[in-house]
């Protein structure tokens, strides 16, 4: 199924690469976050190209609801806890700067961009709403408590973020990498002391970024540790509700609204890659309820990286290796994470301090409950007798009803029927009849 997005715009194409080439900066990865690093790195004089396997925002991107804000559902609170009232008014205040650099960016580019407000609400608790409302506005963020919203259901309370965005993903990096060395259609097999390794040719790199959504190498790194995958679903209705904000319900079964054009996109139905969930039935069942009226006109799903403690992974790869970097696990808010990616790693491969690096840095371990459940899921994959298996680490794959994929539980790589690899961090198709 396509998106919304990638019925609006014909993307630009770039030619694979044919030859041994050298750069000062390699940046594999074609989405969101790949392509606004190679910007700001080349609007600052740096010679880099960028790398992209399949086509420019043909994964997670073209499948995003584009939502750019610091309001990441009910976090701060749990930061101020968790990491301190220093590095949570640090995220925050980082991801406002990266929707600043967007609205600077998007008044020059034609993506549909326009000033929201955010909501976050709940149902049945006002008491968690007013608790992260206060919590925000510890940070020095004005957060307002409001008692009702223009959806067309009772809520308990919401917390309101004021001058956030939403823009047309696909049409903002169409303009945006223009002017860009990008080779498409071209897998990087391996990385070896700066050494990319395609089926096309080698690209020596002084300093290269790893923004694959879910990073290909295993060691150093050990991001399987510390990650995994979620799915989620999305459909765009006609003849539904003209909203003036962007929504979310902090309840982990609730739903998200906004508007592209006359269409109303409900995203939800959420699970953990190769379990099951509930998909695009969960929201068709509530869309009837509430716009019994209204059209399908789109259904799309995407994938994102969830890591331990719902801070992105921004920063050197390892303490090992200085020269490799990386950006992921943006935890269903990848708009602003990307953004926020681009200006760290633009400004370490520059040699410039970012007051922001500590915060996401990915050499930091979270031993908590999450950490658990992705090493029982581990585990009892591992030690599954089904016979289909990841080409990542050998985990058991589950059959996803709803999409007809193969589905890894473990890390989130996924195939196709014919045993195709779409998602990583798998890196090779599987034999299905094996």
């Amino acid at each position: 199924m396509s998106s919304v997005w990638q019925k609006s715009v014909t993307l630009n194409t770039y030619e694979k690469l044919q030859s041994d080439i050298k750069t000062d900066v390699a940046i594999v990865g074609g989405g969101m976050a790949g392509i606004l690093t190679a910007y700001l790195l080349h609007s600052k004089g740096v010679d880099c190209v960028l790398i992209e396997a399949k086509n420019i925002g043909d994964g997670t991107t073209k499948n995003t609801t584009a939502k750019i804000t610091s309001q990441h559902s009910l976090i701060y609170d749990t930061f101020i806890n968790s990491v301190g009232h220093e590095k949570a008014k640090q995220y925050l205040f980082a991801n406002e700067l990266a929707l600043k650099k967007y609205r600077e960016l998007c008044k020059n580019i034609d993506c549909d961009f326009y000033d929201k407000s955010a909501f976050v609400y709940s149902l049945d608790d006002s008491k968690k709403i007013k608790k992260e409302a206060d919590a925000v506005n510890s940070l020095g963020f004005n957060a307002n408590f409001v008692d009702q919203i223009e959806l067309p259901f009772p809520i308990a309370g919401a917390i309101e973020f004021k001058n956030q965005a939403e823009f047309n993903p696909l049409k903002f990096i169409n303009e945006l990498s223009k002017g860009l060395t990008i080779y498409e259609n071209t897998m990087v097999k391996s990385i070896e002391d700066n050494v990319l390794q395609t089926d096309h040719g080698k690209v020596t790199a002084n300093k290269v970024v790893i923004a694959t959504h879910f990073p290909f190498i295993n060691a150093p790194g050990y991001f399987f540790f510390k990650m995994f995958q979620q799915r989620s679903y999305v459909i765009a209705l006609e003849n539904a509700q003209k909203i003036n904000g962007v929504y979310i319900d902090e309840s982990d079964h609730g739903f998200s609204f906004r508007n592209y054009g006359d269409l109303l996109l409900i995203g939800g139905g959420g699970h953990r890659t190769g379990k099951s969930g509930g998909g695009y039935q969960a929201i068709r069942d509530y869309a009837k309820l509430l716009y019994p009226n209204s059209v399908e006109k789109y259904a799309w799903a995407t994938q994102d990286c969830m890591t331990l403690d719902q801070i992105p992974y921004i920063g050197r790869y390892s303490k090992s290796t200085p020269n490799l970097f990386v950006a992921t696990g943006f935890n269903k808010w990848g708009m602003t994470s990307s953004m926020v990616s681009a200006m760290i790693l633009s400004d370490m491969i520059l040699g410039k301090s970012n007051e922001y690096e500590s915060v996401f840095s990915p050499q930091r371990f979270s031993l908590n409950k999450q950490f658990f459940i992705n090493t029982f899921e581990t585990t009892t994959n591992l030690l599954n007798f089904k016979t289909k298996r990841c080409s990542h680490l050998g985990c058991a794959l589950s059959y996803n009803k709803q999409e007809h994929t193969w589905d890894c539980p473990c890390h989130g790589s996924r195939y196709e029927e014919s045993g195709q690899l779409i998602d990583n961090p798998a890196m090779k198709d599987i034999n299905i009849n094996e």
